[in-house]
């Protein structure tokens, strides 16, 4: 690994650092900085009107989707020195939100698969943030296993006519575009007749109902399908090769959010460094010390392995399913550190309202929210195989229904 920025990377850095100096929302940055992962923080300002205005700012400047090509909207820059932006824009990325999926998960897929004509009408207001997209993949039934979905697609003439519904869409209810993966043929083992489309999400007969978090936020969204009509052209890759077209989406989902997933342990480092205990500072007591010694060496490994990462970018490599590994630990990591903060704050731990709280409630925020950070993008056991087969090369699950025809899969009435 090399920790040091090239010449090139390095000129690249500083004009990064001196356009963000210049342009960046400062009237947002203390605002921003009292973030919790998956809350953002902008005060008395609308959040969505801030990261808009702000991706417009970076867009009009070449400074958004830095690896796309410029007429797709990016810069044509290198994946590392993605990397050394995102370093510097800091707390300002707490703003790049509701645009990640678009960037990191769906555009990438266009890209690959869509016609030069919706490449061009369509990436462009991506990467400006002008249209926000959503992944329209998990079902209810289906569980962590993407190729059980049951959402129909039948061809009529020019068109299919989608029937079906998906659950916990991140960012369903202010989208205006979706990635949607669809069963096209049954009579075939399931992880074939699967079939990619995209759609506007305000399409006839798209239902969309939010769904009412334990931390009392609605990020996710169920959606409904009943008849909606999507043309042959929105189709994504060949009919039946969804699940190849799934896998591109998948990939870089898994790279975004394993390459920089908060744990908590800053917070929690300082936290007891201030909180006075039975016995003086809660950072004399052995236990504690023991607990952040645990986490100091896992953020650590967390910490080198996204080097690894970064290391193979700044080569022009492709990362492996290795960016697994940091959102498997560091989601783990999150809970087990909010649930041990709020021990340490006794009954003061059940307080929500940030201006009564200790640092401003935010260990009840991240409690809260961290169980979705355990299923979204890929639940703990689906990482852990992937993990243990292509990492470390052990003998694969036992799949019984892998070659069966999708129709012919016992399952109970739903």
């Amino acid at each position: 690994m090399d920790f040091e920025d090239t010449k090139q990377e390095a000129a690249f850095r500083a004009e990064a650092r001196e356009w963000i100096s210049a342009n960046a929302p400062s009237y947002l940055e203390e605002h921003l900085e009292k973030s919790v992962f998956a809350t953002v923080n902008t005060g008395p300002y609308d959040q969505m009107e801030e990261s808009k205005k702000w991706r417009k700012t970076k867009y009009d400047a070449g400074w958004t989707c830095l690896s796309w090509p410029k007429d797709h909207g990016g810069r044509g820059a290198s994946p590392i020195e993605g990397v050394i932006w995102r370093q510097e824009e800091g707390v300002y990325g707490a703003l790049n939100g509701p645009f990640g999926i678009g960037e990191g998960m769906c555009g990438p897929t266009v890209a690959a698969f869509a016609s030069d004509e919706h490449k061009q009408a369509l990436l462009p207001k991506l990467a400006s943030g002008e249209e926000i997209w959503c992944q329209l993949f998990s079902e209810p039934a289906g569980g962590s296993d993407l190729a059980g979905l049951r959402t129909k697609a039948e061809k009529d003439g020019d068109e299919w006519v989608i029937n079906g519904q998906k659950i916990w869409t991140s960012g369903a209810h202010y989208s205006d575009w979706g990635l949607l993966i669809t069963r096209t043929d049954p009579s075939v083992p399931k992880h074939k007749g699967l079939t990619m489309f995209f759609l506007r999400m305000d399409s006839p007969g798209v239902e969309i109902r939010p769904i009412k978090q334990v931390n009392g936020q609605s990020g996710f969204n169920e959606v409904f399908f009943t008849d909606v009509r999507i043309p042959d052209a929105q189709r994504l890759g060949e009919v039946g090769d969804g699940w190849k077209v799934s896998l591109v989406t998948l990939m870089n989902e898994r790279l975004s959010i394993g390459g920089g997933m908060p744990t908590g342990f800053p917070e929690v480092f300082e936290f007891v460094r201030t909180l006075d205990g039975a016995d003086g500072p809660a950072i004399k007591d052995g236990a504690v010390r023991t607990k952040l010694a645990e986490w100091h060496c896992k953020a650590n490994g967390l910490k080198y392995t996204a080097a690894r990462l970064t290391t193979a970018l700044s080569k022009g490599q492709t990362p492996g399913p290795e960016a697994s590994i940091g959102k498997l630990v560091a989601g783990n990591m999150m809970q087990e550190i909010a649930a041990h903060a709020l021990d340490l704050q006794g009954l003061s731990g059940a307080l929500l309202d940030p201006e009564q709280a200790e640092m401003a409630a935010r260990f009840q925020a991240m409690l809260l929210r961290s169980p979705a950070t355990r299923i979204e993008g890929g639940s703990d056991e689906i990482l852990r195989n992937i993990i243990a087969e292509r990492v470390l090369g052990l003998p694969p699950d036992v799949r019984v229904d892998k070659d069966v025809p999708f129709n012919e899969i016992p399952r109970g009435s739903a």
